[in-house]
């Protein structure tokens, strides 16, 4: 049965509007923690959008479960991590113009790269997943790169507007957990899941671990925020 992590950048979006102090996204991660999640997931972008350097030092102080902090592969961003420790760090591909993350880690074209920051975080006591397209050469790169876990890229079929796309995205993911799981690497999924399309993904017993974000903060702004993890949890864990 799959974990449930709940990122709340969304929550800090609003507050960033308008420069002011609330919604605060530690106290939505509290309720989403009381309301049953199994983690937290926050994404410190370089321009700083949303989740402010603040937040993760009192997040860290103060989530029970798991913290999960997605990060680009920077000099700056490694030493964040290392100095503020969360459980896991998730690599991700970050531009700056983006409204959200677009596409997977080009784990491959940047092997050089990540061999030299993966093993830092790993010997800082610190998890290691690279959020990579549901493409079994990332897969590859993934595992020889000694990364912990991956988290497959859910965004194209997610997005996907026709039943056949959708089915054949559907099948991408499913041949990347499985080769995920055969290679030994802990598996994660995200991007664009909802309340619908989580019914398609559940069923595929290697996923580990969702992390969901602006559906449930967008169901939260209705119905509240421990109604809307409880939803979701009920429908993750079928």
């Amino acid at each position: 049965m799959a974990r449930l992590a709940i990122n709340v950048d969304h929550v800090a979006t609003v507050r960033q509007a308008r420069m002011v102090r609330e919604p605060d996204p530690v106290t939505a991660a509290a309720l989403a923690e009381l309301a049953g999640a199994d983690g937290i997931v926050v994404h410190l972008r370089e321009d700083r959008r949303h989740i402010q350097d603040r937040d993760l030092e009192v997040l860290r102080q103060t989530v029970k479960t798991r913290l999960n902090l997605e990060m680009a592969a920077t000099e700056e961003m490694v030493r964040i991590a290392l100095k503020i420790q969360p459980h896991v760090v998730t690599l991700v591909p970050e531009k700056r113009l983006e409204l959200t993350t677009e596409g997977g880690l080009n784990v491959e074209g940047q092997q050089s790269h990540l061999q030299e920051i993966i093993p830092r975080l790993q010997e800082g006591g610190i998890g290691v997943s690279l959020f990579i397209d549901p493409d079994l050469h990332q897969v590859r790169a993934s595992q020889e790169l000694k990364a912990d876990f991956v988290e497959i890229h859910t965004g194209s079929f997610a997005e996907a507007g026709h039943p056949g796309h959708q089915e054949q995205e559907l099948g991408r993911i499913e041949e990347a957990a499985v080769l995920a799981d055969e290679l030994g690497l802990g598996i994660h999924a995200g991007h664009g899941v909802d309340y619908k399309n989580i019914l398609w993904l559940r069923d595929i017993p290697e996923i580990e671990e969702f992390s969901i974000g602006h559906a449930v903060v967008a169901r939260a702004v209705l119905v509240g925020m421990e109604r809307a993890v409880r939803e979701m949890i009920a429908l993750v864990k079928g």
